[in-house]
């Protein structure tokens, strides 16, 4: 059975393209499916771009910490994605704004399927894999 993705978005500070998104995300979630890994047993990711103030909130609720950060993965489907820390961080990097939540998506997809970056090595591997599948989804 199929897994169905939705990308939301619940800000209003950051302009984006969910269109774009949501094309983006679908093609990422096949990418990352052609691997061995657990998204094939969700039938729903929910993608939801929200401000630095909610997931703020959601850090702290479930992390205990009370500062934004860029992508949170509940491993029942949910990505929250911070689009002002995207916009940020791609300020930082040389990057555009759409092409860190891209990023921040491929994140969110590849913990739901297993991965991790509890370890140098993990986050190594991780990055890898993001960067691969950014590439070939994009």
């Amino acid at each position: 059975m199929p897994v169905n993705l939705e990308v939301l978005n619940r800000q209003r500070r950051v302009r984006v393209d969910v269109c774009s998104l949501q094309d983006f995300a679908e093609g990422a979630l096949r990418e990352c499916l052609r691997t061995r890994g657990g998204l094939s047993r969700l039938r729903e990711i929910t993608v939801v771009l929200i401000s630095d103030r909610k997931i703020s909130e959601l850090h702290s609720r479930f992390m205990n910490i009370a500062a934004p950060t860029d992508v949170i993965t509940f491993q029942h489907g949910e990505i929250f994605i911070s689009t002002e820390t995207a916009r940020r961080q791609a300020r930082q990097v040389g990057a555009t704004t759409l092409g860190e939540i891209r990023l921040y998506i491929v994140h969110g997809l590849l913990h739901l399927h297993g991965f991790d970056d509890k370890t140098p090595a993990a986050a190594r591997r991780m990055a890898r894999m993001q960067e691969r599948i950014v590439r070939r989804a994009g």
